[in-house]
């Protein structure tokens, strides 16, 4: 049993991290500066062998092949929190770094000038050099981050071309584009409050099933031992994990839908 888990560990390990790899990709092509650093292992295929192994031992090969799936399934959601969290993270630092532009250049200052100081307001190393790249390199700025930022830059790309060409205000350029900014994510926190109730029930309804676990064992039952040791429990045990999870993914699904 020990043999058999500890080959599932390893081959969650050898599991390719996509997103690893393309933000290496990005590192190496993008020219802004250096990204955070990219982590060694990919976290959920270590939260996946790190689960199974514990709850193997401490239960049965079943018991912990069912906490490996819980724990991989719940580090990517966690995961891709993080990446919203930093996507919109990125989206307020840019709408910054416009605000000061747009207010340097309407104060006379050159773009070399209003670019350095706008992206000193934009907060974030990454968007900042973004942006520099943007203003002093039109047309060879590649999308950084999220679809709404790289969406964004190439407006401010298209922008520094047309103002170079024709001499038009690129200051107006840069405010149109960090109210569109500013909007939407008022709109993101608009539907986030709209969507906690939701969230909040799917939370509840997701823990039941341990709450019943353990009004189960208080009033003298064993539940926990039924599902484990008998074939009739062990199939009702895959059963229930795989419809929560269904639910967990279908409600996740559908709050992700609404957000967007």
């Amino acid at each position: 049993m020990t043999a058999g888990l500890l080959a599932a560990a390893l081959a969650l390990l050898a599991w390719p991290d996509a997103a690893a790899h393309r933000r290496r990709r990005l590192r190496t092509t993008s020219g802004t500066g250096r990204l955070p650093p990219v982590p060694a292992v990919p976290t959920p295929p270590v939260a996946a062998a790190v689960a199974g192994l514990a709850a193997g031992l401490l239960g049965t090969p079943l018991v912990g092949l069912l906490a490996a799936v819980a724990a991989f399934l719940g580090s990517r959601a966690w995961l891709s929190r993080r990446r919203d969290t930093r996507s919109e993270e990125q989206i307020g630092a840019l709408a910054e770094g416009l605000s000061a532009l747009a207010a340097e250049l309407r104060a006379g200052r050159t773009l070399e000038e209003a670019s350095g100081s706008a992206a000193a307001a934009c907060g974030d190393p990454v968007t900042g050099r973004a942006l520099i790249r943007t203003l002093h390199a039109p047309g060879t700025s590649p999308g950084v981050g999220a679809a709404p930022l790289t969406e964004a830059l190439g407006r401010i790309d298209a922008g520094v071309l047309l103002s170079a060409r024709t001499g038009c205000s690129l200051a107006a350029v840069a405010a149109a584009i960090e109210d569109d900014l500013r909007a939407r994510l008022r709109q993101r926190e608009e539907l986030r409050a709209a969507t906690a109730a939701p969230r909040a029930s799917a939370l509840l309804l997701a823990g039941l099933p341990v709450l019943g676990l353990a009004m189960g064992s208080g009033i003298g039952a064993d539940p926990w031992g039924v599902l484990t040791t008998t074939p009739t429990g062990q199939v009702l045990l895959v059963a229930g994990v795989a419809l929560e999870l269904a639910g967990i993914v279908w409600s996740g699904r559908l709050v992700r839908r609404a957000l967007r």
